[in-house]
């Protein structure tokens, strides 16, 4: 029995007195957070593990908080801080978007087109219930339960603003953009996602934004919503969230329902607040595409550096989604740089609907081969080195491309700024940090050397026709040393070869 089962039975047997009689690991998530089922004399309770400190004190704070304005969520049983665990109520195991799928594989198979009352047979009138009463009950998670919920608690964040959407919108290009190959003008790009945020700051944020209201976050009872997965909740705009519920890129949700239920939540918010439709239509496009952005970064990361290819099935669903939004006139601003991206995106679609044959096709097959095949896809001519930072309280980053080696140097023996307070907010890309790390010799030697061993190693598989190569920096936090080294090799790498160089910032871009 592992360290964490055991603090779990430990809360449970002091919160009921009984000792239970089985625990039980839960499927893995999309989170770094683990689920266990914990089996009593007559009723079962879940048991969460979860190093993120501050993310556990929000999901505690916010649930009762929902339990004091009588929000369907689950509830906080029993709790032991020290050892990272709590205990909340069993929910059982069928989210929104499962019973989505399972009613349209039977609905598919059984029901002709006319029995659906005029709605697409692949949205079935059940599931389509279960989501009108969720999208209902969202604005009394915005406005009432907003109102005087206690945003200290808010984590990573209190509010969904600029920096947030730049984090959203990098962490896209990083993990989409470069790994697709998706060409475009850094500069131009990074100006029109200035100009996005311009825009979306202008809306009034100052509600309960719950950050990813979506089908799988959402459990279904007996036709009824229980919520879960609001941890990451913070102040923000009203039509964030809508964004998220109606365009859920793998839920694939028909146009005329998601109209329907854009309504529906219009009448429902007009019941306790004084919108103006036209007024919230005017910013909700814009979130719709901030939104779809950071899903394709999740995505890619999840996908392709997580090596869990199942996250690569939602791809395509997002790239139509996109391609709606462009054919209908509903996102745009002036923004030339990134509607050329998108437009790059979505004429490829076809390229990602290859891809997700190729996931279910092979979905029985390991992993590890599932992913180097993807990644293969991916590449192209030439040389592409790819380059991470990373904190070694996770993992080294596995290397994708089926080549394995590469690289991995350990940042720890270099000067830690983040042991100084002045540098703790900050990372290896802010220049206080970086003013602090090139003063330090043993930092300018370490870097001369890794640059002087990959740079040899790249002009021999230049010359051997290589495809790939990765090199990883790691350090204690994945923040600053490691940050630092990884964009000077980039930077090195990018002036003196002409190769792709691939750059990601793992603990960077988790946090948004």
């Amino acid at each position: 029995m592992t360290d964490i089962e055991q603090n779990l039975l430990s809360l449970y047997t002091s919160w009921s007195g009984l000792k239970p009689l089985s625990i039980t690991a839960m499927p893995g998530s999309g989170s770094y957070r683990s689920y266990y089922r914990i089996q009593g004399d007559e009723t079962t309770v879940i048991g969460v593990h979860n190093d993120d400190v501050r993310e556990n004190e929000a999901f505690i704070s916010f649930t009762n908080h929902f339990h004091q304005h009588a929000l369907p969520v689950p509830e906080i049983l029993a709790s032991d801080p020290a050892n990272r665990v709590y205990l909340i109520t069993d929910l059982g195991d069928t989210t929104l978007f499962q019973l989505l799928t399972e009613k349209r594989t039977e609905e598919a198979s059984s029901q002709p087109d006319s029995e659906n009352e005029g709605l697409p047979r692949h949205f079935p009138q059940e599931v389509l219930e279960v989501y009108r009463k969720a999208i209902g009950w969202l604005p009394l998670f915005q406005l009432r339960a907003g109102k005087d919920l206690d945003y200290s608690y808010c984590y990573p964040r209190a509010a969904f603003d600029r920096q947030s959407m730049m984090w959203d919108l990098n962490y896209f290009k990083y993990y989409f953009l470069k790994l697709a190959k998706i060409p475009f003008d850094e500069q131009a790009l990074e100006d029109d996602f200035i100009s996005l945020c311009d825009v979306l700051t202008g809306v009034d944020a100052d509600f309960f934004l719950y950050r990813d209201f979506q089908s799988r976050n959402i459990m279904a009872i007996h036709g009824e919503p229980w919520f879960i997965d609001y941890q990451g909740g913070r102040k923000g705009a009203l039509q964030y969230d809508v964004a998220s519920m109606l365009y859920d890129g793998k839920a694939d949700i028909p146009v005329k329902v998601r109209e329907e239920l854009l309504h529906c939540y219009l009448d429902k918010l007009q019941e306790i607040y004084p919108v103006n439709r036209d007024e919230f239509l005017k910013g909700y496009y814009g979130f719709v595409l901030i939104r779809i952005r950071q899903a394709l970064g999740a995505y890619g990361f999840r996908g392709y550096y997580e090596n869990k290819p199942h996250f690569l099935q939602s791809i395509p669903f997002a790239l139509r989604n996109l391609r709606y939004l462009r054919e209908h006139n509903l996102v745009g601003f002036g923004l030339h740089t990134l509607m050329k991206v998108l437009d790059a995106m979505v004429q490829n679609e076809l390229f990602f609907d290859k891809q997700i044959i190729e996931v279910n096709d092979s979905i029985d097959k390991s992993n590890n081969e599932l992913s180097k095949k993807n990644i293969n896809v991916l590449s192209s001519l030439g040389l592409t080195v790819t380059v991470h930072s990373f904190s070694y309280k996770r993992s080294i980053p596995a290397d994708l491309t089926g080549n394995g080696g590469g690289f991995v140097f350990d940042c720890r023996a270099l000067p830690n700024p983040g042991r100084f307070d002045e540098f703790k907010a900050l990372n290896g890309k802010d220049q206080p940090v970086i003013d602090f790390l090139k003063n330090e010799s043993s930092v300018e030697e370490f870097l001369s050397q890794a640059c002087s061993m990959v740079g040899q190693s790249v002009k021999t598989y230049i010359g051997r026709g290589f495809s790939n190569l990765s090199v990883s920096f790691g350090c204690t936090g994945g923040r600053h040393r490691s940050v630092y080294c990884a964009e000077q090799l980039a930077g090195y790498l990018e002036t003196a070869f002409d190769v792709s160089v691939n750059l990601f910032h793992n603990e960077q871009e988790l946090k948004g």
